[in-house]
């Protein structure tokens, strides 16, 4: 009588299957996709069910270094990393073999052919849009695996060693370029100040004299100064003028 009781329950108990929140279960009766398992215990039969389970969590693929060659014929180096997670277990389990391993081996090939598509400049100053490329062709081929793309990030782009340092002479000429620019405009506002100021006093009557004795009694006010007072044109004019009067 016992054994009539606790043969099923065994059985019964031998047939649970634990789910985790997490995860999703993909089921198969004879062979067939028969749905998904939801967290939680379930009853898989044995001999006629089998199950397997899917991680639905956010999954981070460090893609390995990729040497690649840009638009412009310069070697680089390339590493990224990809966040997806699967959002359909049964695509996943049933359209391709490991699908961990498959957008991982897609995700280096596209690397590789976008980055050939640019050039080197494009590739340094414009990262964020290139990973937007990468992304937009892995998610297009990966969602038919039930897989749905987050981000692409670039992780680092190295250079040669040689290329390094021509972009670093290339940066010094540049901040070079700048600081004769700007000091140019400097000294061409200086210029145009000066003229006007030169305009003003030749336009002002008695200005010119008045900004002389500004300045011979600015440097007076230093006692070992010594100033040469030359007499303006004027003056001598003046007195040429008037010497003439008194000979006539």
């Amino acid at each position: 009588m016992w054994g009539a009781i606790i043969i099923p329950v065994v059985f019964i108990l031998a047939s649970l299957r634990q789910i985790n929140q997490y995860e999703r279960g993909v089921k198969f009766t004879m062979g067939r996709y028969a749905g998904i398992m939801e967290p939680g215990w379930r009853i898989i039969w044995p001999i006629f069910q089998t199950y397997r389970k899917v991680d639905m969590r956010v999954k981070a693929v460090d893609v390995p270094d990729q040497k690649a060659i840009t638009r412009d014929n310069v070697s680089v180096t390339v590493n990224a990393v990809i966040y997806y997670k699967v959002v359909a277990p049964e695509k996943a389990v049933i359209e391709v073999q490991d699908f961990y391993y498959a957008i991982t081996q897609y995700a280096q090939t596209t690397m590789r052919n976008i980055v050939g598509e640019v050039t080197l400049d494009e590739l340094l100053a414009q990262r964020d849009k290139i990973a937007d490329r990468i992304k937009e062709i892995v998610a297009k081929e990966t969602g038919d695996w039930g897989l749905q793309v987050g981000s692409v990030e670039l992780k680092d782009v190295s250079l040669p060693p040689e290329m390094e340092r021509v972009i670093a002479k290339q940066a010094e000429a540049e901040r070079e370029k700048r600081a004769v620019i700007i000091n140019s405009e400097g000294e061409l506002a200086a210029a145009e100040k000066m003229a006007q100021a030169a305009k003003m006093l030749s336009d002002v009557p008695g200005a010119l004299h008045l900004r002389t004795l500004r300045s011979i009694n600015d440097m007076s006010a230093d006692k070992s100064n010594t100033v040469v007072f030359v007499t303006p044109v004027e003056v001598l004019k003046a007195l040429e003028g008037f010497a003439n009067k008194m000979n006539k």
